[in-house]
């Protein structure tokens, strides 16, 4: 058998005084007619997070727990009652979180997160215009860019001209650049042999230091012929006519020239640097070198399709070259040709009459109209036996695929400066060559072309 509790003093316990006392205040209210007194209220029940929320009732608050004083009893009996309702009614207390990561977002938090967007974009654009200036991972070029600075350029015009042939990346730039190194006044006319995407300092360094004196400049023009070329080129020892009938660098053949009698049409135009005293078979190698470069990177397979050979694609550039004034006719020139070949209509072009006569400036005579040689294209039908000259790049490209027209006629336009009115139909042709006629009559025989 276990030990029971411990005696309590009085012999009783205080369930006992307990019961005792409520008979005793169930009797006088018998007597007296009183109500019974309500029983104490049950202890509190403790809150959900572990604490006693009469203890934290009757902790002192923050002064008090500083100056060890205690909290006046009205308050803590104010806050006993109040924490005895809401437990009495199932009320509990929750923790709630400090911040709300919601709020956190749209406050200074997420302010802090614009500025450092932003701040990162911009140290991006300083990264990327200063690469586009400088150029610290910039090559050394590649390819060979030949370009002549002429006399008076300024620097947007050599700029403007450095973009266009690929030398550099952007002229805006490139002028910067000259301008921050105190370069923009130092830099010399002449040709120049140049690279394709050279760093700005190496171009600027080359054109600075100028042409050196030991050398010799010989600039052919797009479409001459060899005849015209031979007089420029005079400062070069050798006769160049003897020198372009034939040559080791080309072969005509591998052209599809098998009855070519010379070099005509292979001779690319361009600016080229010799050394003094050079022979002019020098010049003659690197033209056909720069022809040949040029030429392999021209698609045929439009000219294929429709049984145009490489030299007859060379032929057809040669006539453009010399009829095109205006860059962008070229393609609509080379659509007359193709369209007139393709319907069996005469060609009728006036440089390949001035080719045969060597007549390229003064109006053409009748009897050089009606000349027979087989280059004459207003007696024969058909394509010439060969080019009339050399082209450029622009107009070989033009042959090989022309715009898609039905033009078959085109006429020099009054006050156009060189261009061309087109026509599909022969009225149409008649109307422009009779406006253009009268137009010339009117000016006394001079061109009407510019007005």
């Amino acid at each position: 058998m276990s030990a029971g509790p411990p005696p309590v003093p009085g012999g009783r316990s205080p369930e006992e005084r307990e019961a005792a006392r409520r008979e005793r205040a169930a009797r006088r209210a018998a007597r007296t007619g009183s109500p019974l007194p309500e029983p104490p209220p049950e202890p509190a029940p403790a809150a959900v997070d572990g604490r006693d929320w009469l203890a934290e009732a009757e902790r002192p608050t923050a002064p008090h727990e500083a100056d060890g004083a205690q909290p006046a009893p009205e308050v803590a009996e104010t806050g006993r009652r109040r924490l005895r309702r809401r437990a009495a009614a199932g009320v509990t207390r929750a923790r709630v979180p400090r911040t709300d990561p919601a709020l956190e977002l749209s406050g200074p938090r997420w302010g802090r997160i614009v500025a450092l967007g932003v701040l990162l974009l911009i140290l991006a654009g300083v990264a990327w215009f200063a690469n586009a200036l400088f150029q610290p991972f910039a090559g050394d070029g590649e390819g060979t860019v030949r370009v002549t600075v002429p006399q008076g350029a300024t620097l947007g015009d050599i700029a403007e001209m450095l973009e266009k042939e690929g030398v550099i990346d952007s002229a805006s730039f490139f002028e910067l650049r000259a301008r921050l190194s105190g370069r923009d006044g130092d830099l010399r006319p002449g040709p120049y042999e140049l690279r394709e995407d050279m760093p700005y300092t190496d171009v600027l360094d080359r054109l600075e230091e100028g042409v050196p004196p030991n050398v010799v400049v010989v600039t052919i023009p797009e479409g001459r012929s060899r005849s015209e070329v031979a007089p420029l080129v005079k400062r070069l020892d050798g006769n160049y006519v003897r020198a372009t009938r034939r040559h080791p660098a080309l072969d005509p053949r591998d052209y599809d020239a098998r009855g070519a009698t010379s070099l005509e049409g292979f001779l690319f135009p361009a600016t080229y640097e010799l050394k003094k005293g050079q022979r002019v078979k020098r010049l003659v190698r690197e033209q056909l070198e720069a022809f040949k470069r040029s030429f392999d990177k021209v698609d045929l397979s439009y000219a294929r399709r429709r049984n145009l050979t490489a030299y007859d694609v060379l032929t057809i550039a040669s006539l453009v070259e010399r009829e095109a004034a205006v860059a962008k006719e070229r393609p609509l020139i080379a659509s007359v040709i193709y369209n007139r070949l393709k319907n069996d209509i005469r060609l009728d072009i006036d440089a390949t009459t001035r080719f045969v006569t060597g007549n390229w400036t003064e109006p053409l005579k009748v009897s050089e109209l009606e000349n027979p040689d087989p280059y004459n294209t207003r007696v024969h039908y058909g394509l010439p036996p060969g080019p009339i000259g050399s082209p450029g790049l622009s107009s070989i490209k033009a042959a090989a695929r022309p715009a898609d027209t039905d033009y078959l006629f085109y006429v020099v336009a009054v006050c156009g400066k060189g261009k061309h009115r087109f026509a599909e139909t022969n009225a149409e042709f008649e109307r422009y060559v009779a406006e253009y006629n009268q137009a010339r009559e009117e000016r006394g025989g001079r061109s009407p072309t510019n007005c």
